[in-house]
């Protein structure tokens, strides 16, 4: 299974990005999507998850309203939109994949992992 995020640059506060992750090597249609984000000395933490159908969704409080996460299933893809950044978002933004059709927020749930994309938010 490989998953491969892009999308991640330089913006300005308030601006917006969107990252991608394509998955290959599962059926993606049948699994859980996640986004988790890494930022410099801290632990890694969960941003948003999506179930099997796009469905339903979850958000960590600190990205509710902002972020948008949604998938295709026909392009193997799932998308984060986000939407008036913050300095505090800047982060290494990390695409995985749980083996379960019911979203779980739980890091080590999620079995495979993208490289991860940097966003940095200028202020």
């Amino acid at each position: 299974v490989q998953l491969q995020a892009s999308g991640g640059g330089l913006v300005q506060a308030g601006g917006s990005l969107r990252l991608s992750c394509v998955a290959s090597g599962r059926t993606f249609s049948r699994y859980v999507m996640g986004w988790f984000r890494q930022a410099s000395g801290k632990e890694r933490e969960f941003v948003t998850a999506i179930n099997w159908s796009g469905r339903s969704t979850y958000y960590a409080d600190s990205v509710k309203g902002r972020f948008t996460i949604s998938r295709d299933n026909a392009k193997n893809t799932v998308y984060l939109q986000m939407n008036s950044l913050k300095p505090d978002d800047t982060a290494v933004y990390y695409c995985a994949t749980a083996p379960r059709t019911d979203i779980t927020i739980a890091t080590d749930e999620y079995d495979y992992w993208g490289q991860g994309t940097l966003v940095t938010v200028s202020s």
